[in-house]
């Protein structure tokens, strides 16, 4: 298309009215914008590197944002706050925040938020991945299914070293792997100590890593950590010589747990937009959109991850009685039993996740929360601004309106007696 237009001497309509708008093209032969997108989506203060091809009728693009500098931009539904920078790669169905910044060659696909001054260097890989704001990763990293917060600051934040890796597929073929690096109810107040996860190296999914925690450089990490500011030096082999049974997994109990905690801290994220950020959103030019775009990856990211967990149940109620046949010998038949208890139990845990109950958790904590941030709205703080200021015991009202979601929902799928991690 772009070519033809050359030829012609003349530019496409929807170019020409972006560049009248005040659109910085370096090369505007080489830019394609597909008809279906809202070109009152895209601020005039857009700069554009040289070639890139935008589409998506959800795309939007705030003020200062830039692209491709380092190399050419794809950019596919997604919606870009103020001052985003994306340097080169494939961009799809996510969300980037104010002033998150990418490198170039990333492939960044559906079910991405990347909030305020998230980074990344070159030839990262991302999808179903939430970065809370300052996290930073390295590059050649592919660090799809998780969710990573922790920091206070740019100069203080959680950082994925180079050639970093999160396995997110097993070798029995299920994606039930989401990893939860931090959490939500602490995470969003931006004041605990940052992760990090040292290059050359690896996590195998699900994990649950608490704040302040070391993994070094050229470690795979194959164990949660629970213990806050911990570090964890040890590969964590797997012992030879284990037979796979494609049916029997004996860390089920702790698998199915983590994967309803991951669960279960979206949906407290999702009150957090919905209550908190939202207000915040309202200010700016671009601002309904841009929630609206966290609110649909937030919504796809918990569908993603109740599909996930519904396939593995189903390949391991399908494969746990041949499995159980064979290892008979060595398998107490309690263990057996416990674990087909456990499978059967998820249509009625999926029925209770989706049933809105994140709604109905917390309501005096969260109340109380609602008006502190509603102060320091009015006082025009902006989001990050607002969330800092808050001294601790301000802090601790909302952590405990989110625990108490949290802790709700998981307390009401594994009550204390049937956790066993």
């Amino acid at each position: 298309m772009a070519g033809a237009a050359k030829k012609a001497g003349t530019l496409p309509q929807n170019i020409s009215i972006l560049l009248k708008k005040g659109v910085r093209m370096t090369n505007p032969f080489s830019v394609e914008i597909s008809d279906e997108v809202n070109l009152e989506n895209i601020a005039g203060s857009l700069i554009i590197y040289g070639a890139a091809r935008i589409c998506g009728e959800n795309t939007l693009i705030a003020e200062d944002v830039k692209l491709g500098y380092e190399a050419p931009v794809t950019l596919i539904n997604c919606r870009l706050g103020r001052a985003v920078e994306l340097k080169g790669g494939y961009f799809a169905e996510s969300v980037f925040l104010d002033k998150a910044v990418l490198g170039s060659n990333a492939q960044v696909r559906d079910g991405c938020l990347l909030e305020e001054g998230a980074r990344g260097n070159h030839t990262v890989g991302l999808k179903q991945t939430i970065l809370f704001p300052f996290v930073t990763l390295g590059s050649l990293i592919n660090f799809c299914d998780c969710l990573m917060a922790g920091g206070t600051s740019r100069e203080n934040h959680s950082e994925v070293g180079s050639s970093y890796i999160h396995f997110n597929y097993t070798p029995r073929q299920d994606k039930a792997t989401a990893s939860l690096i931090g959490d939500v109810p602490r995470g969003v107040m931006l004041k605990e100590k940052p992760i990090f996860l040292g290059g050359q190296g690896g996590m195998v999914g699900p994990r649950q890593i608490d704040y302040g925690s070391v993994i070094p450089a050229g470690v795979i990490c194959r164990k949660d950590i629970f213990a806050a500011g911990s570090l964890r030096a040890s590969a964590d082999y797997f012992l030879p010589g284990q037979e796979l049974m494609p049916g029997f997994n004996d860390d089920l109990r702790r698998k199915y747990y983590l994967n309803v905690l991951y669960m279960a801290n979206l949906l407290a994220l999702k009150q957090w937009y919905l209550h908190v950020r939202q207000e915040f959103f309202r200010k700016q030019k671009f601002g309904a959109g841009l929630y609206a775009g966290a609110h649909i990856v937030l919504t796809d990211a918990f569908a993603e991850r109740v599909k996930q967990m519904r396939s593995f149940v189903r390949a391991r109620e399908t494969a746990l009685p041949a499995a159980a046949a064979v290892k008979k010998k060595s398998l107490p038949d309690n263990l057996v039993r416990t674990q087909r208890e456990l499978l059967l139990k998820w249509p009625q845990i999926e029925a209770y996740l989706c049933s809105a109950v994140e709604e109905k958790l917390g309501l005096k904590k969260r109340e109380a929360f609602i008006k502190i941030i509603q102060k320091k709205s009015s006082r025009n703080h902006s989001y990050l601004e607002a969330i800092k200021s808050l001294p601790p015991a301000q802090a601790k009202i909302g952590s405990d309106w989110l625990n108490q979601v949290v802790a709700g929902i998981t307390g009401r799928c594994f009550p204390k007696t049937d956790i066993l991690l």
